[in-house]
């Protein structure tokens, strides 16, 4: 959902994150769990990318885009 939301390509992500595009695949297939580093590599990508992570809160868990900060 991040990555849709960003419009990246598997390949953008890939070189944002330093993370193989086969492991994004694999990862968003749902064939692996994936690592921990690489699953904080992805995280560390998409928020600087602009996305945050929302915890689950009744509704579960999430992601929206980043709001921009007002320039006042």
């Amino acid at each position: 959902m991040a990555r849709a939301a960003l419009r990246l390509g598997v390949r953008e992500l890939a070189d944002l994150s330093g993370v193989s595009t086969m492991t994004i695949s694999r990862f968003e297939n749902g064939q692996s769990g994936g690592q921990a580093e690489t699953l904080r590599k992805l995280q560390s990508a998409l928020e600087a990318a602009g996305v945050e992570f929302i915890p689950e809160n009744g509704g579960g868990a999430g992601v929206r885009l980043r709001r921009e900060r007002s320039k006042i």
